[in-house]
């Protein structure tokens, strides 16, 4: 998956394909997380979820070979129905392992899930580095760029309103060979992936919070509809801005960042550099996030000051990112600034991505599957919104939109720690000494 997402919408920005692409993925995955999750991990178990999925991004690799509006459209839909049931499916699986490792050592539950978050994001991130890597290698073997006109650079940044027609030698697309050479290489680690995970990952079940392997038979439509009676939780529908938050965030470090600063800018040869920050930071911060969550707990990490009124530190990260960038001007003279603001935004996505997942798998830990499924529902109408508004929107008004929900979705954060603290006499992330149990049957809905 790395460098998957920031390529498509500098690659195939002239007819707008890659940016239609990105929205019907997302559009497919927001689809996919109302009613598919829930009912394939019931069937099929995590890990053949997880190998099911899979396949469905190695096709959208294979779509990328040719790329039309009649292969990446249909590849992208498959691909957006897998996402879903993928990330619910891993969401569960680490949640599951989690508290069982818990139980067999006497940790508390949700510092054991932290934790196995903080390393899956690490490895996952590490992703982005490798793929950036990788398709930089690939591209740099273009003929130099020439320097980007004056006028061009006046158009880059905050003030891009999409309104540049020409394509310039920093813009324009790298050879069709090139292009097979570098999906070739993606298809062929896709491959690989799915053939380790049908083989080596162990199938696991859930054997509930008391250690009951006994599981309650369902319904089909109850299953079906679980993503969606779980938003009778009040906590649930405060979260939902958290992930909208992820969508927003990570759309447009991929989709604008990318396109309007560093392409702009820079050419599209440094777009996988430029990524690769951002993976690496992201990778390294997400597993001393997971491994701080254990000693200081998650409030320590989302929060500055005590409920209600939370500053997350991934949050102040971002609002600094936010106003530098609606005041910055990029050119090609300040090249180490165009790292930095990637650098930043790794950390704090690292903030919201390990203890977002976590704190969803602790607080639904009797309906994993459904929560996860949520999860990626909202984030995935995050990215569907954010891409949606891409192609008419200037970027300093996409900056000014990612603002309000910043600052929405931490306020609504601090809200459920509060409601959470009234209802166990102190804030969640505090009670580090009540087994993983009892911590799972405070969450009961």
């Amino acid at each position: 998956a790395g460098g998957g997402p920031e390529r498509l919408s500098s690659l195939y920005s002239e007819e707008g394909l890659g940016v239609a692409a990105l929205s019907t993925l997302y559009g497919g995955m927001l689809l996919s997380s109302m009613f598919l999750p829930p009912v394939l991990i019931g069937k099929l178990g995590c890990k053949w979820t997880l190998v099911l999925a899979m396949c469905c991004y190695v096709a959208f690799s294979l779509g990328n070979f040719y790329a039309s509006w009649y292969t990446l459209i249909p590849t992208s839909i498959l691909v957006g129905l897998g996402a879903a049931a993928l990330w619910s499916a891993q969401g569960t699986y680490l949640t599951i392992v989690g508290n069982m490792q818990a139980r067999k050592t006497g940790q508390v539950g949700k510092d054991v899930v932290s934790q196995y978050f903080g390393i899956f994001f690490l490895i996952f991130q590490s992703s982005g580095v490798w793929g950036n890597l990788i398709s930089s290698l690939v591209f740099g073997q273009t003929p130099t760029q020439g320097t980007v006109p004056e006028e061009q650079l006046q158009t880059c940044g905050a003030s891009d309103c999409l309104m540049a027609a020409a394509s310039t030698n920093s813009t324009r697309r790298p050879s069709q060979d090139l292009i097979y050479t570098l999906m070739g290489i993606y298809t062929g680690c896709g491959f690989l992936a799915v053939l380790l995970i049908a083989v080596f990952l162990e199938p696991i079940k859930d054997a509930g919070p008391e250690g009951d392997s006994e599981k309650r038979v369902t319904p089909f439509w109850s299953t079906l509809l679980s993503t969606f009676k779980l938003l009778r939780d009040k906590r649930l529908r405060l979260l939902i801005l958290l992930p909208m938050l992820s969508g927003f965030e990570q759309a447009f470090l991929s989709g604008d960042y990318t396109r309007s600063y560093a392409t702009c800018a820079l050419g599209i040869q440094f777009v996988g550099y430029v990524m690769i920050c951002f993976g690496a930071v992201d990778a390294l911060c997400s597993v001393l996030f997971g491994r701080l969550a254990r000693h200081t707990g998650r409030i320590a990490l989302f929060a500055l000051e005590e409920p209600p009124a939370p500053l997350h530190p991934g949050a102040v990260t971002q609002l600094a990112c936010i106003v530098a960038l609606l005041l910055w001007k990029p050119h090609p003279g300040q090249l180490p600034v165009f790292f930095v603001f990637p650098g930043l935004w790794g950390m704090a996505d690292a903030v919201w991505q390990t203890q977002n997942n976590a704190l969803f798998g602790v607080l639904f830990e009797k309906n994993k599957e459904a929560a996860f499924a949520n999860y990626r529902l909202w984030e995935a109408l995050g990215f569907v919104i954010a891409f949606g508004y891409s192609t008419f929107l200037c970027v300093s008004i996409k900056l000014y939109v990612l603002l309000g929900v910043l600052g929405a979705a931490t306020a609504a954060y601090g809200a459920v720690e509060y409601l959470e603290s009234r209802k166990a006499g102190r804030p969640l992330a505090a009670a580090r000494t009540k087994p993983a149990e009892e911590g799972a049957a405070q969450t009961k809905l």
